[in-house]
């Protein structure tokens, strides 16, 4: 595969140009597989993709995001260099996939909102519950952002110090009943567990499930209780007097069902912590991301919208908090971790799937770096009057 000839150069400059124009400038270069090298920048490269094949040198080429993180996944392209710095600048290249962006909403449309979203989860959360331990904090196994101090703390410190708060923000007492929305690996479940309160975990992934009632079982957590339930079909036989959502919140878009089912299962005076990743614009997901790590139409928070639906519902706002900063750092330390245990997942689930992931955690701790995610939590509370109106 030859370099690119002198028109696709010019063009590559004047994209690079207009790119970097209003933002600083980041240096970088693309390197082929016979060690011609193109630098795009007014300095020496940050970091570099280099080509190990002619698959790589195609994707180069291509200029197409999906495309090189395919090429990426498949080691035909490696990053050499700053791979946070390279990641927050990947915008650089085109993402524009109409067939496969169509594609996410199928699941919900051939399915059912239901079963739609039972398969979106399964295709993320049942993996190996292994390997997502490669990365997690050892202490809680917690898979959204921690509550750091300050950047040298453990992630370890700062997940205990996110249960800590979420717990206090609820104002729940020993014996009282909470809803665990996404039990995940057990975070919440086990931490709120051991202050004696009974806790409802609601997953949608068998892998979850299986892994969350092992946890029950083994730790002897007698007041855990696990289901798996979609949010908007569960009908239990009592209110309980808090909910929280932990990072669920990306795959339940539409906000008002969600409001009203929070309604429906909160007692009145009760309260809700929920955080999330956010973005500024809906479905605003990358190709890569929509086809190898959440599939189907999961949504970043819109935080505007979402308040718009809490100011139509009964609900009132005690707290908003920026999180962006400890998402920040949270995805960094996952993305370090998975790549000291880089040897290990490669030999239990293969090279791919440690790239595929390597490229996830790394992107979205740049995205989170450069502003390009945001981060919230949010601390709701139903009125304390007959039935909090309704909704």
């Amino acid at each position: 595969m030859k370099p690119p000839q002198k028109d696709r150069l010019t063009r590559l400059h004047r994209r690079y140009e207009e790119y970097f124009s209003g933002r600083p400038a980041v240096s970088f270069a693309l390197q082929y597989l016979d060690g011609t090298q193109i630098l795009l920048g007014p300095s020496s490269p940050v970091f570099r993709l280099v080509s190990r094949n002619s698959s790589g040198d195609a994707a180069l080429d291509s200029q197409d995001r999906l495309v090189i993180g395919e090429a990426f996944m498949a080691s035909a392209i490696d990053i050499e260099g700053d791979i946070l710095v390279g990641m927050s600048v990947r915008g650089f290249f085109s993402d524009r996939h109409p067939v496969a962006w169509a594609k996410r909403f199928l699941p919900r449309i051939a399915e059912g909102r239901l079963r739609g979203d039972e398969k979106v989860i399964a295709a993320h959360y049942d993996n190996d519950a292994d390997f997502f331990l490669s990365f997690l904090d050892s202490r809680h196994r917690c898979y959204t952002q921690g509550s750091f101090a300050g950047e040298a703390e453990s992630l370890e410190d700062a997940m205990s110090r996110k249960l800590t708060t979420a717990l206090d923000s609820l104002r729940v007492n020993p014996g009282d009943c909470v809803l665990d929305v996404g039990g995940g690996w057990g975070a919440f479940l086990e931490f709120a567990s051991r202050r004696g309160l009974h806790i409802t975990s609601l997953t949608l992934s068998q892998a979850s499930a299986d892994y969350l009632r092992s946890l029950v079982a083994q730790e002897s957590l007698s007041t855990a209780t696990v289901v798996r339930r979609h949010l908007f079909d569960y009908r239990p036989d009592r209110r309980f007097d808090a909910i929280v959502n932990m990072g669920v919140t990306e795959h339940l878009p539409n906000y008002a069902a969600t409001l009203r089912s929070y309604q429906r299962l909160l007692r009145p005076g009760g309260r809700i912590y929920i955080d999330a990743l956010a973005m500024r614009k809906r479905h605003h997901v990358s190709s890569y991301m929509s086809k190898y790590i959440y599939p189907g139409d999961a949504s970043p928070l819109i935080l505007h919208r979402f308040l718009r639906e809490v100011a139509r519902s009964p609900f009132s706002i005690e707290a908003i908090v920026d999180e962006r900063e400890n998402y920040y750092l949270t995805c960094k330390a996952w993305a370090q971790r998975l790549d000291k245990a880089r040897v290990d997942v490669e030999a239990r689930w293969g090279r791919q799937m440690y790239r595929r992931y390597s490229a996830f955690l790394w992107g979205s701790a740049s995205g989170f770096w450069t502003g390009h995610l945001d981060a919230y939590r949010l601390h709701l509370q139903l009125p304390d009057r007959g039935d909090a109106g309704r909704y």
